[in-house]
């Protein structure tokens, strides 16, 4: 007898022994088992295979048993045997022993308890599937889940479970047969033909069975309800992912919208977010005279539903009530308190198949309500106090757009993205005595109210610098010195606090003459400005910086340049050019680039917007501030001058050349006025500072009338008593002019005087 015939008793040792206890058969099994071959056990009474034939005697008389055989090799061996008589064809008596190790036989008694046990259980889901998934064995008939077949032999899984569960649990079955890798607590949703509802999450772990000769038989599942497990791990989630997006952002439409992104799926498939209108303006909500409160639906996700519009005032009791949660249909929302009262109100929905919210779902809302409640408030005081920092921010600067006699300016300012607010970046068009220009562009170290209101000091000390006519370094060091004394002054309290410290300041000052086309500037630890030509090509000023201001002890140098007609003058501060990940060089390239590119000899404030929309980078650091400036010169047949000996003579000899150009002009309403003011002015120039004189008329947006001499000996304007012969001429000139003064030259000095030009009527 051939054991391999036998595979489902595989190992079995077979003897064939004859009526008078001889063995006459030894099969390659035994051999294997006991390590005796055949020649040395036939022939032999099957007595001598008895390990101890005294103690082992009875087992030659049962028909089955356990008994310890002598081995050839060593130890005797332990076995189970059973005996069964054979009947042969001529009466002889015959028996079959058949044998195998009692420890093998001990491990399949185990493995069939423990398979018989395995099925008996209700706590643990087991099912036997063949090569095609189709069931061969289950106890989940002991389970109570409603929907299913009496008999689950024989069939497959898409028979009672719906479709898309099915076909989700039978993917990964098939795919433990095809690869053999057990399947190890896989997550699936299971719900029944007849129940359609939310129904229950089975965890899933599955092995491959295969025989002994390695043939497929199918695959096991284990399987058990871990439904409220699931659903507490789903609580967690959600309350921790709204805890680490709700607040990241400090807009209150990206608060509002980052609550949904969480609401929706993890509590509903549709949320909606309503905040009081109050808040986006950064005030506290307060109720009108009948008592609602004006809120704005900011934020919905999912699927369209049927209060998608605009809500009107909603009462503030209402607005502020308690959590809740309805049934039909499954609906849950929550209030948006802080202390100072209710900023506004959550709700989420789902449909109704997936049942209705339970208490620990409302508790979860509860939680998330809270903690959107703080960080819409975060929001709601970072939106006052950034919109405080940007009204000071504007009203500290110029008009983005002006036109001056020597120039047409557009400016772009963009805050920072940062949540320290605006900065204090600054820029200047200031004009200046002779239908000259002063452009400015300034960088205050730090963010927030602070930098902004130190921008506004040093923007204002420029403008009063500015009006005494300096040089543009000389400009600078009275700057430097008035930030080195802002340093001393600031107290030890204001550094603790973060107050902008002056000195973390930068400045470029650029004066551009349209009558003589020079432009000066002077740096003090800013970019040069970049010179664009007609024809588009870009150059920087070559400016040599000095240092920030505040540092002291330093000079300043003035670089001069004579820039073409049509030509644009740009002024930045570093935030355009730099970023994080290009550097100071890389920026100022770029920069030039899209100057020349973007075409400045149309709209100056469109093309400004689209370089800093270009140049900007996501998540900014810094302020970005753009001035651009087109120069116009003046023509040389809008101005005219003279020099004169210092002899009153000349005086009247002036008058008639001043009349003349007037009247060349079309200025012949003026001519009285002009004679009147040369007349002072030059007349002061000899008696008091000698020759030569130099007389200038500049005829702009204003007529300009210029007297030099080589004084350096400031006028002052006095009131006359009536007893002076003199004392006058200076209180005539400010009378009749719109504004005068007098400015430093490197000869001496200048005293101007401005008159206005009456624009030519409209037919």
């Amino acid at each position: 007898m051939d054991s391999r015939r036998l595979p489902y008793i595989d190992g079995v040792a077979a003897a064939l022994v004859d009526g008078t206890g001889r063995v006459v058969g030894w099969t390659a099994a035994a051999e294997q088992l006991l390590a005796l071959d055949a020649a040395q056990v036939t022939g032999r009474p099957a007595r001598e295979l008895l390990a101890d034939g005294e103690a082992d005697a009875d087992a030659l008389g049962k028909r089955a048993g356990e008994v310890r055989l002598r081995s050839g090799d060593g130890p005797p061996v332990e076995v189970s045997y059973q005996v069964l008589p054979l009947a042969g064809e001529h009466g002889e008596v015959r028996a079959l022993v058949l044998a195998t190790s009692a420890a093998a036989v001990a491990r399949r008694r185990q493995d069939e308890a423990f398979t018989r046990e395995l099925f008996l259980q209700d706590r643990l889901g087991l099912a036997v599937f063949d090569s095609d998934l189709r069931l061969l064995r289950t106890n989940t008939h002991l389970l109570p889940y409603t929907g299913l077949p009496e008999d689950l032999a024989g069939h497959r899984l898409r028979d009672f479970l719906q479709p898309g569960d099915a076909e989700a649990a039978e993917a990964i079955l098939r795919h433990v047969i095809d690869t053999g890798e057990p399947l190890v607590r896989a997550e699936l949703p299971i719900r029944t033909l007849d129940d359609p509802g939310p129904g229950v999450v089975m965890e899933v772990q599955a092995f491959r069975l295969q025989a002994p000769d390695g043939s497929l038989i199918g695959v096991t599942a284990l399987f058990g309800d871990v439904t409220e497990l699931h659903r507490y791990r789903q609580r967690a989630d959600v309350l921790h992912r709204a805890t680490a997006a709700v607040g990241a952002s400090l807009s209150v439409v990206g608060t509002a919208e980052d609550l949904a992104g969480v609401l929706v799926p993890g509590l509903g498939r549709r949320a909606e977010v309503d905040i009081a209108e109050a808040v986006f303006t950064g005030d506290e909500p307060l109720p009108g005279a009948d008592g609602a409160l004006a809120v704005r639906r900011t934020a919905t996700a999912g699927p369209p539903g049927p209060d998608d519009r605009p809500l009107g005032p909603i009462g503030r009791a209402e607005l502020g009530r308690p959590a809740a949660a309805t049934a039909d249909p499954p609906t849950m929302s929550a209030p948006l308190n802080t202390r100072g009262g209710p900023l506004g109100r959550i709700t989420v929905h789902r449909p109704p198949a997936e049942g209705p919210y339970a208490r620990e779902d409302l508790e979860v809302l509860r939680e998330i309500a809270a903690r959107a409640a703080l960080a819409v408030d975060n929001a709601r005081r970072y939106t006052r106090e950034h919109r405080a920092a940007v009204g000071l921010q504007r009203s500290l600067l110029p008009p983005a757009e002006t036109v001056v006699p020597a120039a047409t300016t557009a400016s772009v300012y963009r805050p920072t993205d940062t949540a320290t607010g605006v900065g204090g970046d600054w820029f200047d068009v200031i004009p200046l005595s002779s239908a000259r220009v002063a452009l400015v562009a300034g960088d205050v170290v730090g963010h927030g109210l602070q930098a902004s209101a130190t921008m506004g000091r040093l923007r204002t000390a420029v403008r009063t610098l500015a009006d005494l006519d300096l040089e543009p370094d000389e400009l600078l060091v009275h700057l430097d010195d008035l930030v080195s004394q802002l340093v001393v002054e600031g107290s030890e309290e204001e550094r603790e606090r973060g107050v902008a410290d002056p000195s973390g300041a930068t400045c470029v000052y650029a004066v551009y003459d349209p009558v003589s086309g020079i432009c000066q500037a002077a740096s003090a630890g800013h970019p040069p400005p970049a010179l664009v030509h007609p024809d588009g090509r870009v150059e920087y000023l070559p400016v040599n910086p000095g240092p920030p201001l505040g540092v002291g002890g330093l000079p300043f140098e003035t670089v001069e340049c004579v820039p073409p007609a049509g030509s644009v003058l740009a002024l930045y501060t570093d935030g355009l050019i730099e970023g994080v990940n290009r550097d100071l060089d890389e920026g100022m390239a770029q920069l030039a680039v899209r100057l020349g590119e973007t075409g400045l000899g149309g709209d100056l404030a469109a093309a400004g917007r689209a370089i800093v929309a270009e140049m900007s980078t996501a998540g900014q650091g810094d302020d970005v501030t753009l001035l651009l400036a087109r120069l116009h010169p003046v023509p040389p047949e809008a101005t005219a001058a003279w020099s004169i000996d210092a002899d009153p003579a000349a005086v009247a000899g002036v008058r008639e050349a001043a009349t003349r150009q007037l009247e060349e002009w079309g200025l012949g309403e003026l001519v009285f006025t002009t004679e009147l003011v040369l007349s002072e002015l030059v007349t002061n120039a000899i008696r008091y500072a000698g020759g030569p004189v130099q007389v200038r008329l500049i005829r702009s947006s204003v007529l300009t009338c210029e007297v030099s001499d080589p004084s350096a000996t400031q006028p002052r304007m006095r009131r006359a008593r009536l007893t002076d012969e003199g004392g006058r001429g200076l209180y005539l000139v400010a009378q009749l002019t719109e504004r005068w003064g007098s400015r430093y030259t490197r000869s001496g000095k200048t005293i101007w005087a401005e008159q206005p030009i009456e624009a030519p009527a409209v037919p």
